[in-house]
């Protein structure tokens, strides 16, 4: 048996083992969490229902965060036209809405990490024209307080930055940007509180930042004050220009 032969049987092989496995231990869909549904022999990644629910962003959104725009607004949502960010541009692939709100509270909080690859081919698919625009050097997660990742196990954010790098091909570092201040949750907070419980929250570990393009990646998007703030520190330490990708976006202050 020359080494194509046996290529072709152990590739062969671990296509039937991986069936098996699938077969058994169906993967499950990502918003209602039931098993994935076949279809014409094709085992889905998301149930069709599910996928109705979701709410993506389209292509009236805002030109500096990403937003879904009104018919009242023209380039730039309410909250971009009040405030000038530090991360030059950002986008999103859902409105946070319905059925993408809990599938992110399964995937942050009750383990389902298996979530960050649908997540990410999700961002590829809907942003990888933008990701080639930007042309980043580097694809960063918005970290986590190390308190708080000991107690959830795993950063939520750096699990879809592995999984995108693998998709885009683009380099990533899980450590170059830490959370030195432990923040109260911003979903309890109005505009200037998630400012003030900003303030200081991160730090370059090296103090040198040794890319010029860097992408930041977060599971969401409300007002910009966290990307603001990581842009802000990274850019303090030689970054040129930061740019954001969110899984999903919510309304913001307007």
């Amino acid at each position: 048996m020359n080494e194509t032969e046996d290529g072709v049987i152990r590739g062969n092989i671990k296509s039937f083992r991986e069936a098996v496995i699938n077969a058994v231990y169906p993967p499950a869909c990502p918003v209602c969490g039931k098993p994935a549904p076949y279809v014409s022999g094709v085992r889905l990644d998301i149930c069709e229902e599910c996928r109705n629910r979701l709410v993506y962003i389209n292509e009236d959104r805002c030109l500096k965060c990403g937003k879904q725009l009104s018919e009242t607004e023209s380039e730039y949502c309410y909250d971009c036209h009040r405030a000038e960010h530090v991360f030059e541009q950002g986008a999103a692939v859902f409105a946070y809405s319905e059925g993408i709100k809990q599938s992110v509270y399964r995937y942050k909080y009750k383990g389902c990490r298996e979530y960050a690859a649908w997540y990410s081919r999700q961002i590829k698919e809907r942003c990888g024209l933008l990701i080639d625009e930007w042309a980043p050097q580097v694809i960063i997660p918005v970290p986590l307080h190390a308190d708080r990742l000991r107690i959830r196990g795993y950063n939520q954010a750096e699990l879809m930055v592995e999984e995108l790098g693998k998709l885009t091909g683009i380099r990533t570092d899980s450590n170059l940007l830490a959370r030195a201040k432990k923040t109260k949750p911003m979903k309890l907070l109005d505009e200037q509180e998630r400012i003030k419980n900003l303030e200081k929250a991160f730090i370059v570990r090296g103090n040198v930042v040794k890319y010029k393009k860097v992408l930041l990646v977060d599971d969401i998007y409300t007002t910009g004050a966290t990307a603001d703030a990581c842009a802000g520190v990274l850019k303090e330490c030689g970054a040129e220009s930061v740019f954001c990708l969110s899984l999903c976006i919510g309304r913001g202050i307007g």
